[in-house]
């Protein structure tokens, strides 16, 4: 998938080149560009949407711009006369003129001209066309309430920075917006004054159709987004603090935004092509339950949508239980869960058995109830994935045992255990080989001699990555196979690293194995795969 993405940016660099050649203009790599914050500053956002270019140097009273199409010279003309500067044009890729517009300032920059079409609904799925709230105002400058014109650019920032989470925060002094993006919280703005906190929360409440009234407990609702013809639910939690009421809003885009889960398959995850032969095989048994572990965020529910997405086809019948349904994908049932209503996933589960399914996915096993009804389907003939809580593959057995679970059903029943972590990517366009301290081996664990010809590699940062050196994040697991030695160790009650043991006799590569490749192939750095697994 990174070597269709490369070479898609190839492309539109190549056709740039043409553009340029054909129109007698400079061609410009934009790479690595770091933008002039002066010259930013001094040309309208507004200008640099509608016209789509942005500015590169500025000298006397000429200004040189980068275009992704030099055809439009009439364009040009009416912007010279708007700016009253002569311009130089410069012909760049349209993906990277692109991301250099979205960089510049989320907090106050103009947005993209497709925010016509991104529109901000009260809770309740069943309310596409009521109290539809325009974004135009965003593009066209008219005079909205400062505090609606404030949480609608707060929204489209973080749905334009690919943020997981929209975090405010209500410090003694300040209001701090933050977006979870690659797993890790960066500021999405300058801190508010404390003042606004009120009329901000109060403004997020009544999109999510809460009591604006009660401060003193948490509450929970949803609103619904439309933006670039796709629908977005944003799950809202309201608590209390000591300095105010903070929110956390959590973005669930059910199509994914990421153009490479268009076509959602295990490819495009980052497993290893070891683990991944061996899952395939897994999720195209007969019947049994493939089982994905590891903590909140972690990406088990992307995994098990990648594997249905593999097998799903018109000869079986494929129903999903989900809280909440986070993708959409054609040809398969997804039943959304609904505790105010009374639909729990062990009633869900047993009106879906009811429908004749072959395969059936349930979101999270939390209960009893839920996992004896789980374990009986896989035994009598379906094929189940699911999800649990669980750190590592061996810690899952005893939280189903915790459980009350008949030990023998649930290992007859199971065919595999898959726990994953996610780590970031370091960004391709500022990636760079780099002296690894003597001290980081030693904290994680490494013999400098064995990795002395391993060349390390992290990201300088620049516009692309947020100057974080990340963009992007790639899966790591450790699959078991529940062969007929694991299952007699299992039923025999036996220690976990008597279990671990056997379990890599067989096959099984760890959690920290598998992050270590990543760091030997270049994809991630020491310190990272350090945050997310335990030195061994």
């Amino acid at each position: 998938m990174a070597e269709e993405v490369q070479l898609q940016s190839q492309t539109e660099l190549d056709r740039a080149r043409e553009l340029a050649s054909r129109y007698h203009f400079e061609f410009v790599d934009l790479r690595g560009f770091e933008a002039d914050q002066a010259l930013l500053q001094s040309i309208p956002l507004d200008l640099m949407v509608k016209y789509e270019f942005f500015p590169l140097e500025a000298h006397d009273h000429s200004l040189a711009i980068a275009v992704a199409d030099p055809a439009a010279l009439d364009r040009f003309e009416e912007l010279e006369l708007k700016l009253n500067r002569r311009l130089t044009i410069r012909v760049a890729a349209a993906n990277q003129l692109r991301d250099l517009l979205k960089m510049t300032e989320p907090s106050r920059r103009v947005l993209d001209q497709a925010t016509e079409d991104f529109r901000v609904t009260t809770a309740g799925a069943e309310q596409d066309e009521e109290a539809v709230l325009s974004l135009e105002h965003l593009v066209e400058g008219r005079d909205v309430n400062p505090m609606i014109r404030l949480v609608d650019s707060i929204i489209f920032a973080g749905l334009e920075r690919r943020a997981s989470d929209i975090h405010i925060e209500c410090h003694d002094n300040a209001v701090v917006v933050k977006n979870r993006i690659d797993g890790v919280l960066q500021e999405a703005m300058t801190p508010l004054a404390q003042e606004y906190q009120s009329n901000l929360i109060t403004r997020i409440k009544v999109m999510a159709e809460l009591d604006i009234a009660e401060r003193r407990v948490p509450q929970d609702g949803r609103f619904r987004v439309f933006y670039k013809g796709r629908s977005i639910d944003f799950r809202v939690s309201i608590m209390p603090s000591i300095n105010g009421e903070d929110a956390v809003l959590r973005i669930l885009d059910k199509e994914s935004l990421s153009e490479k889960f268009r076509q959602l398959r295990l490819d495009v995850l980052g497993f290893h092509d070891r683990e991944l032969k061996r899952l395939r095989r897994f999720i195209r048994e007969p019947y049994g339950m493939v089982l994905v572990t590891g903590p909140t965020g972690s990406g088990k529910t992307t995994t098990l949508y990648a594997a249905i997405s593999e097998i799903k086809s018109d000869e079986d019948k494929i129903i999903t239980i989900e809280d909440p349904v986070e993708y959409q994908i054609r040809g398969i049932t997804q039943v959304p869960v609904n505790e105010k209503k009374g639909l729990t996933f062990a009633r869900g589960l047993r009106s879906i058995l009811r429908h004749d399914p072959d395969k059936i996915m349930v979101g999270e096993i939390r209960d009893n109830e839920t996992a004896q009804i789980a374990i009986q389907s896989a035994l009598t003939g379906h094929l189940v994935f699911t999800t649990v809580h669980a750190n590592n593959v061996v810690d899952v057995l005893s939280r189903f045992l915790n459980m009350g679970v008949d030990s023998y059903h649930f290992v007859s029943a199971l065919n595999c255990i898959l726990a994953q972590r996610l780590v970031r990517m370091i960004c391709e366009a500022c990636k760079r080989p780099v002296e690894v301290p003597l001290e980081l081996y030693e904290e994680s664990g490494l013999d400098f001699e064995a990795w002395r010809g391993v060349v390390m590699y992290e990201g300088a940062g620049c516009p692309l990555c947020n100057q974080t050196g990340f963009r992007g994040r790639t899966a790591i697991g450790e699959l078991m196979a529940l062969t007929d030695t694991i299952r007699e160790l299992i039923l025999e009650r036996k220690s976990t690293s008597e279990l671990r043991r056997a379990a890599r006799r067989e096959g099984m590569v760890t959690l920290r194995e598998s992050a270590l490749e990543k760091v030997r192939e270049g994809v991630t750095t020491l310190r990272e795969i350090n945050k997310v697994t335990f030195v061994e």
